[in-house]
């Protein structure tokens, strides 16, 4: 799972076709600290550019943080958000978290709660493309 979001973005698509259709490079190396990605998301019943830089990556602790940098949620609504995975190892397999980091336009604008359940449901469909890849 850590390989497919800090290394290899290109694969995406293929892992994850209902909510991330398309994977654009923009600029830099697709596993680069500082590449920056389009992600074209089909999230609220529309596909929408999030256009993101890869802000960090530690393979120690499998994780990797993305800013968005242009997109409907910026733009209308938050000053900045940081969207960081983190891959931790169990004994079988490994647990997926995702954590969102934001500072909001105003006072007045909600919590971006429902982007927390579009990474789980984004992240099960790649988890059950991967398990299905491994089983063949």
């Amino acid at each position: 799972m850590y390989e497919a979001n800090a290394k290899r973005l290109y694969e995406v698509p293929k892992l994850c076709p209902t909510y991330i259709p398309k994977v654009d490079l923009v600029e830099g190396k697709w596993e680069d600290v500082g590449a920056v990605v389009n992600f074209h998301l089909a999230h609220g019943g529309k596909t929408v550019i999030s256009k993101e830089i890869i802000e960090s990556k530690d393979d120690e602790k499998l994780s990797v943080t993305f800013n968005l940098i242009r997109g409907e949620l910026v733009e209308e609504a938050y000053k900045s958000i940081k969207f960081t995975f983190q891959a931790i190892p169990k004994k079988e397999g490994c647990l997926s978290r995702w954590s969102i980091d934001y500072e909001k336009l105003n006072l007045d604008i909600p919590d971006p709660k429902e982007l927390l359940p579009f990474a789980a449901d984004l992240t099960r469909e790649i988890d059950d493309t991967l398990m299905k890849i491994s089983q063949e």
